[in-house]
């Protein structure tokens, strides 16, 4: 395994928003980027040929999900996991901490990692900071991250440091392991992209003093992005974004910051404002499937009554093929006949929404017009 192919540049801010260029062994992502979320190698209810045309440069995939099913060894004799979905572009897989997390009743956690139950069938698995840095090998995902502990909100400040440390002692595994597979060949693992970055994550709930040790310990221990974590969890939105303003401060300027979970079309233009550069979130295409659309003019449910004999698009300002071609009358009709094109329709256009929004973020950051972006965004998308 070599060093790292990843590099990141940013090519213009306006106040502490960026825009920025990150490079990877699958090509490059202008920034802030959202990543649509393939937790399972997929995108729900959209092909890649249709993530290409909305313009996706990079998606997300499940550490957890790809173990249990079908297996990083089975991906890794096929390739890896960019051509066993048939996905030339970049990836960043996420440990599976978080899926870890959600599931309380089947697992448990000490020092030496976590212990769980799948979903799917039962049977006992353990995920240790080292195996998922093996396991994300064998996936060959552009971007690694390190296995966390996510906390749950409320929290008691105890239990979310006891967390954090714990998170930091992980990161400080998970890293000396991708360093030993770079500097020993395979190492027993299967390599499937040997310029494979490794992204370390910022924990402590919503405690600004735990999120700055948090911030300091992970960065002491050197990675090629960061990322933070445990938010979106319950906590109020404004001190979700209180803890993000503090922890971008804390991350060093050069290297990528994500923002994990996150979130509405609001909470990407304020986490853009306090200086993030990567996103992934579930509410695009979970929304659509559940027949929730983003427009300019806000959230749009598309199984009212109202819209029975609807004839304008969803959104008039939006120029996806959905909104090109069909009425707001139809997709209620697709969508209460349970219609699987229903959610293909849906899907594609609440991810237009969320890839062009970031595209109007970028070039705003670019004119120097971003203030203004925002008031009006938030103007239009709140009525």
């Amino acid at each position: 395994m070599s060093d790292p192919s990843l590099s990141f540049s940013v090519t213009h801010t306006d106040g502490r928003a960026r825009r920025g260029v990150l490079t990877t062994p699958h090509g490059t992502v202008e920034t802030p980027a959202f990543m649509p979320v393939g937790t399972q190698g997929a995108v729900k209810a959209i092909t890649h040929r249709d993530l290409d045309a909305l313009g996706a440069e990079i998606i997300l995939g499940n550490t957890y999900h790809l173990r249990l099913r079908p297996g990083d060894e089975l991906i890794a004799r096929l390739g890896g996991l960019h051509a066993f979905i048939g996905w030339p572009r970049p990836i960043l897989t996420d440990s599976g901490g978080y899926q870890v997390f959600s599931l309380a009743a089947r697992r448990t956690i000490d020092e030496q990692g976590i212990q769980f139950r799948s979903h799917l069938d039962g049977s006992s698995h353990v995920f240790t900071p080292e195996r998922t840095v093996d396991i994300q090998a064998r996936l060959g995902s552009d971007v690694a991250m390190v296995l966390d502990e996510c906390v749950a909100h409320p929290c008691e400040a105890p239990v979310a440091a006891g967390a954090m440390q714990r998170t930091v002692r992980w990161a400080g595994r998970a890293r000396a392991r991708l360093l030993e597979l770079r500097s020993h060949g395979d190492a027993g693992v299967p390599i499937s992209n040997a310029g494979q970055a490794q992204f370390g994550i910022v924990q402590g709930s919503v405690y600004p003093e735990l999120r700055s040790e948090s911030a300091a310990e992970t960065v002491a221990i050197g990675f090629e992005g960061y990322a933070i974590g445990g938010l979106s969890v319950g906590e109020p939105t404004d001190v979700m974004y209180d803890i993000v303003s503090q922890t971008t401060a804390l991350l060093p300027e050069p290297r990528p910051r994500y923002l994990m979970g996150t979130g509405t079309p609001a909470d990407l233009v304020e986490s853009v404002a306090r200086g993030v550069d990567m996103f992934d979130c579930v509410l695009p295409t979970r929304n659509a499937r559940n027949g929730q659309l983003f427009t300019s003019e806000g959230r749009l449910n598309i199984k009212n009554a109202r819209y029975a004999e609807d004839p304008r698009p969803v959104d008039p300002a939006c120029a996806c093929y959905t909104c090109r071609t069909f009425s707001r009358a139809y997709l209620r009709h697709l969508f209460l006949a349970g219609e699987i094109g229903a959610s293909a329709l849906n899907t594609l256009h609440n991810l237009n929404f969320y890839l062009d929004t970031m595209r109007r973020i970028r070039d705003a950051i670019v004119f120097g017009r971003f203030e203004s972006f925002k008031r009006a965004y938030h103007q239009s998308v709140s009525r």
